[in-house]
């Protein structure tokens, strides 16, 4: 995480429909190089050219490592982007998917891959950031006041 904390409580403005998109590998056998190492520069070439060309519809992401387990966050504007970006014929995503599609057929199961779709209402999320820098969808989406949305949690989700 970097950049300067923005003093205060502050929240987001709640009122996008956001999807959360979660997506990650396992390695199953660390002796299989050859089965993994190719899978971490696929989402490599992927988040490079979703972050360079914001029009196709990510808003942010944070990778999350693990010892076996590497997960990357990301927000979507929406699911039809997402979507589109998933069966687009000229962007990093297709090679990569066959690529994966051929390893695992012959590394039997040296490395699994996984992800999760959440599409989530305008108003039906909530955030605080107290004394943070623009972190997660604060930083996907910007940062408000929290009294802009209420004091609360509760409040926030209500609104």
């Amino acid at each position: 995480m970097s950049g300067k904390p923005v003093p205060g409580r502050m929240t987001t403005d709640g009122t996008e429909e956001v999807v959360v998109f979660l997506i990650g590998m396992r390695i199953n056998s660390w002796r299989a190089v050859r089965s993994w190492l190719p899978m971490i520069g696929a989402m490599t070439r992927m988040i490079r050219e979703l972050a360079q060309e914001r029009e196709r519809g990510m808003l942010g992401y944070r990778v999350l490592p693990g010892l076996r387990n590497v997960t990357v966050l990301q927000y979507w504007a929406s699911k039809d982007k997402l979507l589109a970006y998933a069966g687009e014929q000229s962007g990093a995503h297709r090679p990569a998917w066959a690529a994966f599609n051929r390893r695992a057929r012959a590394g039997h199961g040296r490395v699994g891959i996984w992800h999760e779709t959440f599409v989530v209402p305008a108003g039906a999320y909530e955030s605080i950031y107290a004394n943070m820098p623009e972190f997660g969808l604060g930083a996907a989406l910007g940062m408000v006041p929290v009294g802009r949305r209420g004091e609360r949690a509760a409040d926030r989700l209500a609104a």
